[in-house]
């Protein structure tokens, strides 16, 4: 079996970061190492993070010399790794204790280079509501809804390149990877097993509406190199899908 590589960028994620290290130290797959980069160099949780990385001797920890943001501190986290595969957890989410080893089997099974799975979302530490994972085969498929959660991906590390990375962004840095690997010819697998769960936080990043907004128009107008107009139409079906999907 190959090695994973399990990304994990930390900025102000306190309360739930243990929760997230614990899920990936214990999963049933062990042969993993667990990347913290830690991104809040003018905050105080440096020792904390510190003594949540002796835990496990699997875990490496990178300390950003300034705030890189969530895209940027994968990059570097995917950089440093050693494995042939990533894996991403945000450090307020958390997994099944089977998921690596799941995932792992179902991309050896059907020669897959990118999957993610079903996941549950805990808002407030009470909703719960599950998005199904499916799979997209072509840039069209994604293009007006982003319906992948991003602790729920792995994906080989040859995919992640200078021109296919994380770009610097607030929200939907994801959103714009995953765009470019459809359009690079790299299938999507879907795997709707319920392996991760998805805290929405109200202090959360994810949570800003205006900021999404903004991103999203950022997505199709820069990334993807689209019209005003067809940015200004992708852009409406992504809010409303949003909306849609809120309910």
């Amino acid at each position: 079996m190959s090695l994973v590589s399990i990304i994990v960028p930390y900025y102000k994620k306190k309360f739930y970061i243990e929760d997230a290290i614990n899920s990936a130290i214990n999963q049933t797959f062990r042969d993993i190492e667990i990347i913290i980069i830690f991104d809040d160099p003018e905050g105080d949780d440096l020792s904390f993070i510190k003594k949540i990385s002796q835990k496990d001797e699997r875990i490496k920890l990178i300390v950003n010399n300034r705030n890189k943001g969530a895209g940027n501190s994968r990059n570097i986290g995917i950089l440093k790794s050693s494995g042939t595969y990533i894996a991403f957890l945000d450090a307020d989410d958390f997994w099944s204790n089977d998921k690596i080893e799941t995932q792992l089997d179902f991309m050896y099974e059907n020669k897959s280079n990118f999957s993610h799975t079903s996941y549950k979302i805990l808002k407030n530490d009470s909703k719960v509501k599950i998005r199904k994972a499916r799979d997209f085969n072509q840039i069209s498929d994604l293009l007006k809804s982003c319906d992948i959660g991003l602790s729920t991906v792995m994906l080989k590390k040859e995919l992640i390149n200078n021109e296919c990375q994380f770009p610097n962004m607030v929200t939907k840095e994801d959103f714009v990877l995953w765009l470019k690997l459809l359009k690079s010819g790299t299938p999507i697998n879907g795997i709707d097993k319920v392996l991760s769960v998805w805290r929405e936080t109200d202090g959360s990043l994810s949570s800003s509406i205006n900021q999404k907004i903004k991103d999203g128009f950022i997505v199709y107008y820069k990334h993807m190199n689209f019209s005003l107009f067809k940015s200004l139409f992708y852009l409406m079906c992504l809010i409303f899908n949003y909306i849609k999907k809120s309910k």
